[in-house]
């Protein structure tokens, strides 16, 4: 009866998109946060090719690797990120209105902060559907409780043993509920927001990158602004990170 009523709980109060974000959200939580240094690694090395190329032949050069993100060289390098496809539509999407023609750096990082927010906006449902589910867990457990001293009621007449296996039944409905909550699902919406924290750091950290190159910053101080907002669990040294400058300077990936 829990487990049915917080189904149908969960499957009512969610359009099928929030549906199909839990699920994806939930088999996440099991593998981990999606972006790790390695990911950063990777992008912050993209990202600096690019904006060299940009710097020697100007941003027109870019255009072939920003078209089709999948096709270009650079990203090539770079597996983790180019199986990204979210990431390389973000990057895509910022470099897109700045090739394409003269446009102020502050309407690019609106455009950027916009699309951040409505992903933030996005994974926070699948959460907070989850989230309310888990706290109704221990309601569904009292009420399944109830129905079993209603059935207890039924046998009151019967020996002290019939009596007490009834009523422990009734109690493991409580105990069910309460277990289910705060030993399953609660923590399991707490690592879905998570690692819906860590999603948007990343994408933060493209866009602080971003927009700082778009400001004038060279590429080196562009990426140095994205690396020291990041915390200390994900980013490179600064000695792993001249060591990524110097492995794009000589052409290697």
């Amino acid at each position: 009866m829990i487990s049915g009523a917080s189904l149908g709980a969960l499957i009512v109060m969610s359009p099928f998109p929030v549906l199909k974000g839990i699920v994806s959200g939930l088999l996440q939580a099991f593998m981990g946060a999606p972006y790790s240094k390695k990911s950063y690694e990777e992008t912050f090395s993209a990202l600096y090719e690019l904006f060299r190329i940009a710097r020697r032949d100007g941003l027109l050069a870019l255009e072939g690797h920003i078209a089709d993100p999948h096709k270009s060289a650079v990203f090539a390098k770079y597996p983790k990120l180019s199986a990204d496809q979210h990431a390389t539509e973000f990057i895509k999407g910022a470099f897109g209105p700045v090739i394409d023609g003269p446009v102020r750096p502050e309407d690019v990082g609106s455009l950027m902060e916009i699309e951040i927010t409505a992903m933030e906006s996005e994974h926070h449902h699948p959460v907070d559907a989850l989230s309310k589910t888990a706290d109704g867990l221990p309601g569904f457990g009292i009420v399944a409780a109830v129905l079993g001293l209603v059935v207890t009621m039924g046998h009151i007449d019967g020996p002290p043993a019939e009596i007490g296996h009834h009523v422990g039944a009734a109690l493991v409905g409580t105990f069910l509920g309460i277990l289910a909550s705060y030993g399953f699902l609660g923590p399991l919406a707490a690592k879905m927001a998570s690692i819906g924290h860590s999603e948007s750091a990343y994408f933060r950290t493209i866009a602080c990158v971003l927009q700082g190159f778009f400001n004038g910053m060279q590429p080196k101080m562009a990426l140095e602004t994205g690396r020291r907002r990041l915390e200390s669990d994900v980013p490179p040294t600064v000695e792993e990170i001249e060591k990524l400058f110097k492995t794009v300077d000589t052409g290697g990936a």
